[in-house]
């Protein structure tokens, strides 16, 4: 049986959640039969590759998509903030979150632990989606005391700007 915890806030209309790598509680089966039942709309994997394939997780992308939730692999050294690459292909995961939690849906966003890096996703989509920078930060710490664990995690996720939340882009 699983022991991950996936801890969830209301934001934006819909439920954001953040949660530990799927296998690190060593029963990597149960985490994801746990996240799947869960029904997020997106996954947000924060993870490099390196860790998920030490946890059993190497797979998780393909196996929660065949669980009908969409994935976004976001990979971030641990006690990091994104890289280049990565702020790059933010704007476009974003908006997939947002218009996820404005029709109602729920994302969760996952790194090694279920603190930093995914607390400072957490934080920026909370800040994007309309709430203020401090009340957002003192609200998610309330649920997750140790989210947003670097000044540079903080000072990434704070640069957030209010945004809408447009219809996701289609392939044409």
């Amino acid at each position: 049986m699983s022991h991950m915890i996936i801890h969830a806030l209301q934001v934006g209309g819909g439920t954001l959640a953040l949660s530990p790598l799927p296998g690190r509680s060593g029963d990597y089966e149960s985490d994801l039969a746990q996240i799947a039942e869960w029904k997020p709309g997106l996954v947000i994997s924060m993870t490099t590759e390196l860790e998920m394939f030490e946890t059993g997780a190497l797979q998780f992308g393909a196996d929660i998509q065949s669980r009908a939730s969409r994935w976004a692999h976001l990979p971030v050294r641990d006690f990091t903030a994104p890289p280049f690459a990565i702020q790059q292909a933010w704007p476009d995961v974003s908006a997939d979150a947002r218009h996820a939690l404005s029709g109602g849906g729920r994302v969760l966003v996952h790194c090694r632990g279920g603190c930093g890096r995914s607390g400072m996703v957490a934080l920026r989509l909370m800040i994007e989606c309309g709430e203020a920078p401090e009340a957002a930060l003192t609200r998610l710490r309330a649920l997750r005391p140790c989210a947003v664990e670097t000044d540079e995690q903080m000072q990434w996720a704070m640069a957030a700007r209010p945004r809408t939340c447009p219809a996701p882009r289609r392939a044409i």
